[in-house]
């Protein structure tokens, strides 16, 4: 079976992280000291209860509530703009993630809920990590060599033990050509199927035909 990276790969296990009593100083000072642009707040177990983004920690300095109305009524949203900790300034409900997650699965996630990254929760509910739109990408953009190397290694050897002349692999910008021979014509889709399903590719090109009978 084809391996699909999952957020417990991409994923940053190193998590930032503020309780609901961090001040607003704090806050502010920990976003900028470590570049980021949201942190979540957990409450004394270690389980993530909402976020703080750098987007609040502006709101709060303008003094103005969030203009589209996305922080549940006129008084919460005054509320956060005012807060004075983390508690009183974070989003929630905390969107999350699991680290057996496919990174298309968590990419859709983040699309839904209009966030740019997700706490990453295990089976007991407890923080183990965060991911972000940016570590999605990433794991999405591979290099020519990198895709390369997992189609022939992956697709064509262990999967479907072809012979390393059978088929030759070209990548050109994520599109995988594909020149040569298959055992029968059945085994055209299944290897274009199982090319498409690579990380990081964006087409196959598949420039094959049946072998010759003996």
């Amino acid at each position: 079976m084809l391996y699909r990276r999952t957020v417990g790969d991409v994923m940053t296990e190193d998590v930032v992280t503020f309780r609901p009593d961090t001040p607003f100083h704090e806050v502010a000072a920990l976003l900028d000291a470590n570049d980021i642009v949201a942190a979540p707040v957990v409450d004394d177990d270690g389980a993530p209860i909402g976020v703080v983004s750098a987007s609040d920690v502006l709101r709060h300095e303008t003094g103005m509530p969030d203009v589209q109305g996305q922080d549940g009524g006129e008084e919460r949203s005054w509320g956060r703009a005012r807060a004075r900790t983390a508690g009183a300034l974070m989003s929630s409900p905390v969107f999350t993630a699991r680290a057996e997650w496919t990174i298309p699965q968590a990419a859709r996630e983040l699309r839904k809920r209009h966030v740019k990254q997700l706490p990453v929760v295990g089976d007991n509910g407890l923080l183990i990590g965060i991911v972000t739109r940016s570590d999605l990408l990433d794991a999405l953009i591979r290099s020519d060599a990198e895709i390369r190397g997992e189609v022939e290694r992956d697709v064509l050897g262990r999967i479907l033990g072809l012979k390393e002349d059978t088929v030759a692999v070209e990548v050109r910008d994520g599109v995988v050509i594909l020149r040569g021979h298959v055992p029968g014509p059945g085994l055209l889709p299944v290897v274009v199927g199982l090319c498409q399903g690579v990380d990081g590719v964006v087409a196959v090109e598949a420039r094959l035909a049946p072998a010759p009978a003996d």
